[in-house]
């Protein structure tokens, strides 16, 4: 069995990139996009599941089609708690979350439905115990989610 921490070659990198971008393609034209055929292609993306470089496959949501217009990324100093972990989770507002290092505790990024909705998620993240927090509005995302 292949070292987990076993370096990715160059194919594996080119096959990570079009995934990153589509990965739902089907076999042969990643197999095309990477020279490979679509058997070889289909085994990389096996072996890279295996030795969990690829961890699992999601789904990314238009926020804007669903009407939440605005997103922001929250700054947050709060005392974390599982409780306050599972309450993040739940909300179907909020699109990713991390704990960091320093000041703030958390970062929260959220998509809403304008200033209003936006309003609402401070106002329930601070009866969740939010202390302090600094809110920044994305205009345009680059990269990411």
């Amino acid at each position: 069995m292949a070292d987990e921490t076993e370096a990715l070659d160059n194919k594996d990198r080119e096959i990570l990139s079009v995934l990153k971008e589509d990965a739902r393609i089907p076999w042969q034209l990643l197999g095309d996009r990477v020279g490979l055929s679509a058997n070889a292609a289909a085994d990389r993306v096996r072996r890279l599941m295996r030795r969990k470089v690829i961890s699992r496959f999601t789904t990314v949501v238009d926020q804007r089609r669903l009407g939440r217009s605005l997103s922001a990324i929250i700054d947050a100093r709060i005392e974390t708690t599982p409780k306050f972990d599972d309450a993040l989770r739940k909300r179907d507002d909020v699109v990713w979350a991390a704990h960091v290092t320093g000041v703030p505790d958390v970062k929260i990024m959220v998509a809403c439905d304008g200033t209003d909705g936006l309003d609402q998620f401070l106002q329930w993240l601070h009866k969740q115990g939010a202390v302090d927090t600094r809110t920044d509005v994305v205009l345009r995302p680059i990269a990411g989610i």
